[in-house]
């Protein structure tokens, strides 16, 4: 107990004081997860969307595996990453292993089986409500991906938050692609795992009080701005 309540003091200290190092590593945190969820939402969200109107032979095989994709362990990715982008690998001569991009193209591909398959249940429904009308209106496949997204978009904002919540909280893929390297990939998941491996449990927590107000923040700041619930409604 006393651990935790010197976390919180730690936490409201790096705050206060506005500690150099501390910004550094939530701006990159922020820039890293933010970048990948931006580029994971326009693969999964047109994807997801997609597979929830169309139909066609391999349909229910293709949302099996989607939905499998889901628990793709972060380790692994991290491992395929990064042999694909070593010196020996086909994208080695890009040098970007050890940097912010490698752990972005991590965190891209771990977020974007989740966004999808959360848009295709949520898409699928909200297809059956629309369905007649969109086909009434003689729309192509890509109006109709078009309209289910602008109409379901509060829907897919929590879709875009769950792979926020998996991108920022994501260390083990992060640490192997990245190195957690002082002043370069240090990111607030792989600063705490450092010291609480170097036994500094009151750093660690104060961390990790700040990535937890961090995530919700910016969960709070999308909720506000997509209004998600308004007043009079349930």
């Amino acid at each position: 107990m006393n651990e935790i309540w010197a976390g919180v003091q730690e936490a409201f200290r790096l705050i206060f004081i506005l500690d150099a190092d501390l910004i550094e590593i939530t701006l990159r945190s922020l820039e890293v997860s933010l970048t990948a969820l931006m580029i994971a939402s326009a693969l999964a969200l047109p994807f997801g969307t997609w597979l929830a109107i169309r139909r066609f032979r391999y349909r229910r095989f293709t949302i099996a595996v989607l939905n499998a994709l889901m628990g793709l362990p972060p380790v692994v990715v991290g491992l395929v990453v990064y042999l694909l982008l070593s010196r020996s690998g086909p994208f080695g001569v890009m040098g970007l292993l050890f940097t912010p991009t490698a752990m972005i193209i991590a965190q891209v591909i771990i977020i974007t089986p989740l966004i999808a398959s959360i848009t295709h249940q949520a898409m699928r429904e909200l297809w059956s409500e629309y369905h007649d009308l969109l086909i009434s209106l003689n729309t192509t496949k890509r109006q109709r991906v078009a309209a289910l997204i602008w109409d379901g978009r509060r829907t897919l904002m929590t879709a875009a938050l769950a792979g926020f919540g998996r991108a920022i909280g994501e260390v083990g893929a992060i640490m192997i692609v990245g190195g957690n390297i002082d002043h370069a990939t240090r990111v607030l998941t792989t600063a705490i795992a450092l010291e609480t491996g170097k036994g500094d449990f009151a750093l660690a927590l104060g961390l990790g009080f700040v990535l937890i107000t961090l995530t919700l923040v910016v969960n709070l700041a999308i909720h506000a701005l997509s209004r998600t619930e308004q007043e009079g409604t349930w």
